[in-house]
Order: C-alpha cells, then structure tokens, then sequence
C-alpha cells in the first residue's frame, strides 16, 4: 500500500489545500494531511481546531487521515514508513522555497521523495494569508474556504478584532 503524505499549517485550510488532498487522496491508497507546526507563522487556529477542521472537511475521503507532528517532516515521514511528500504548488515563487526543502528533507531522509502537484487554476492565486487579510472585510469566502468551515473562520475573525480592541483600549 503506497501511502504519502501532505503537509503544511493549513491555518485555515483552503479550497485549495482541499483540491490538493482530493487529487492526491486519488493517486495513493493512503494520504496523511499533517498539520505541522511553523515556527516561523503565528496561527490563527490551534493545532487541534486545524486537525478538526481538515477531518471535516475531507469526510467523504476514506483514504485520508489526518495528524499533527511537531517533529521534522522527514523524522515524520521516517518513523511511518511514508516514502511521498505531496507539496501544492500556486506559482514560481512557490517552487524555489519547495524545491529547497524537498532536497533537505530527502537529504535527512534518504527514502524519501516529494511530489509537486500545480494548483488549479482557480486556486494559483489563493493562500491562507490572502484568505485572513479578505477575513477583515465582509467578502463572501465560498470561493476560497470549503463550505464547512466557514463558520468557524467568520466566528475567530470577530473574536480576533473584539480582542484586538480590548487590547487597544
């Protein structure tokens, strides 16, 4: 059974990390979506309400399962016999910062490959950063957020800028 997983921080997951896992739940037997833990990224969501919300979402997909790992993608990959990271990739930029990590990552782990799979077109543009900054604005967001988890996402967005102003005044 070939099982690969796709990582990322998913804070939310968009309707274009979910074309991802769709296309690649269809290529493995097994995918794995793992939320990862991102230094460098302050999330709007904890760990536990992103895993929530990626299970939801990908319901209807028997082949997927979904985690949460602070440790390092290759170590992950190493300790569950996974030999494929599925990485989305929107644009150019996207691809440099992928390629880098898919040579580190193979470097602590021999056994390990990445696939690249290029978003769709309706979703080259779109990224969890974009979808927080239209958040701030009454934007309908079924176009970028799969239907489920729009509530959750319009609710964190009121009660981020109610604590924002608490801490202002």
């Amino acid at each position: 059974m070939k099982t690969a997983i796709y990582p990322g921080s998913f804070d939310p997951v968009t309707s274009g990390h979910l074309n991802i896992i769709r296309r690649a739940a269809n290529i493995f037997d097994k995918l794995i979506v793992c939320v990862m833990v991102n230094a460098g990224k302050k999330p709007m969501f904890t760990q536990e309400e992103r895993v929530d919300m990626i299970r939801r979402v990908t319901a209807d997909l028997p082949n997927v399962e979904v985690d949460c790992s602070g440790e390092l993608l290759a170590e992950y990959a190493a300790n569950r016999g996974i030999e494929v990271i599925v990485k989305g990739l929107r644009a150019g930029s996207d691809f440099e910062n992928e390629f880098q990590m898919a040579l580190i990552n193979h470097k602590i782990n021999p056994n390990l490959d990445t696939m690249f799979l290029t978003a769709e077109h309706q979703h080259m543009y779109l990224s969890s950063s974009v979808v927080k900054e239209l958040g701030g604005y009454d934007v309908d967001l079924s176009d970028f957020l799969p239907e489920q988890i729009i509530p959750d996402f319009k609710k964190r967005i009121i009660q981020n800028r109610q604590g924002g102003k608490e801490k202002h005044e």
